[in-house]
C-alpha cells in the first residue's frame, strides 16, 4: 500500500520525508517531521500517533531512534501490523516492519537516509530508493523526489498509487516544504513533482515573509504594491 524515505541533508541539516501509496491522503497521517529532532514514517496498517509519540521521546528524553521506535511500538498493542522508519538530527535511522505487514515488504537503510515499503512489486523498489538518494546532488527535497522516481522505475507497488506527499524542514518549527497530492487517478508522485517545481521559486519569500515581511518581495495579488 505505501512506499517511502525519510532522509537528512549533511550540509544544511534539513530533514524530510517523501512517500506514496494507493491509499487517500497519505501526508495526512504518515509523514511526522520536526526541525532539529528527525523524521518517521507510520505506514502498513498506519498509526499516526507513532509519529509524534517517536519524536517527543527524540527530543524529551534524547533517545536515539532505535531505542524511541522500540519503546514507542512496545506500547503499541498492534506492532505487528506497522511498518515504521525513523531518522534523527545526526542521522542515525532506525526501521521496523511487523510480522503482520501487507505482501511483499521491505526497509533498508542508507547514508542519511531509510526507505521502506509494503505491497510492493519487489524488495528491490527500496533498495532503489536508497541507492538514488545516496547518489542523488542537490536539494534534500529534490534528492526525496528523485528516490520517489526511482521506486516507481523499479515496479513500485504491486497496484496502482494514487497519493503522494513530501514534507521538509529546516531551522524553523513549521515545515519548509508541505506538499500533497490527496488523490490522483494517475501518476500521484508525477503529479508531486510539478507541485515542488511550481513552489520551489517561492519558497524562499514564504519563509522571509513569515520572520520579516518588511523584507518581503511582493505578493503579487490584486491590490498589493
Amino acid at each position: 500500500m505505501t512506499f517511502s524515505i525519510v532522509g537528512r541533508c549533511r550540509e544544511t541539516g534539513q530533514l524530510g520525508i517523501a512517500i506514496s501509496s494507493s491509499s487517500i491522503a497519505v501526508g495526512a497521517r504518515c509523514p511526522w517531521v520536526r526541525a532539529g529532532v528527525g523524521a518517521v514514517a507510520t505506514q502498513n496498517v498506519t498509526l499516526p500517533a507513532l509519529g509524534p509519540r517517536i519524536l517527543d521521546l527524540m527530543q524529551r528524553q534524547e533517545l536515539a531512534p532505535h531505542i524511541a521506535l522500540k519503546q514507542a511500538r512496545d506500547a503499541d498493542a498492534f506492532n505487528a501490523y506497522r511498518q515504521v522508519t525513523v531518522i534523527d538530527a545526526q542521522g542515525r535511522t532506525a526501521y521496523f516492519t511487523g510480522e503482520n505487514a501487507l505482501g511483499v515488504h521491505h526497509a533498508s537503510a542508507g547514508d542519511q537516509c531509510v526507505a521502506a515499503g509494503n505491497m510492493l512489486a519487489a524488495p528491490q523498489v527500496i533498495d532503489a530508493m536508497v541507492r538514488t538518494f545516496e547518489r542523488t546532488q542537490g536539494l534534500l527535497a529534490e534528492r526525496l523526489l528523485a528516490a520517489m522516481h526511482a521506486a516507481v522505475e523499479a515496479g513500485g507497488e504491486a497496484g496502482p498509487v494514487h497519493s503522494a506527499a513530501l514534507k521538509v524542514v529546516d531551522t524553523q518549527v513549521w515545515p519548509i516544504v508541505d506538499l500533497r497530492v490527496d488523490w490522483a487517478d494517475d501518476d500521484p508522485i508525477g503529479q508531486l513533482a510539478q507541485l515542488w517545481k511550481a513552489y520551489l521559486p517561492q519558497m524562499q519569500d514564504y519563509v522571509t515573509r513569515a520572520l520579516n515581511p518588511t523584507a518581503a518581495p511582493s505578493y503579487g495579488v490584486p491590490g498589493d504594491e
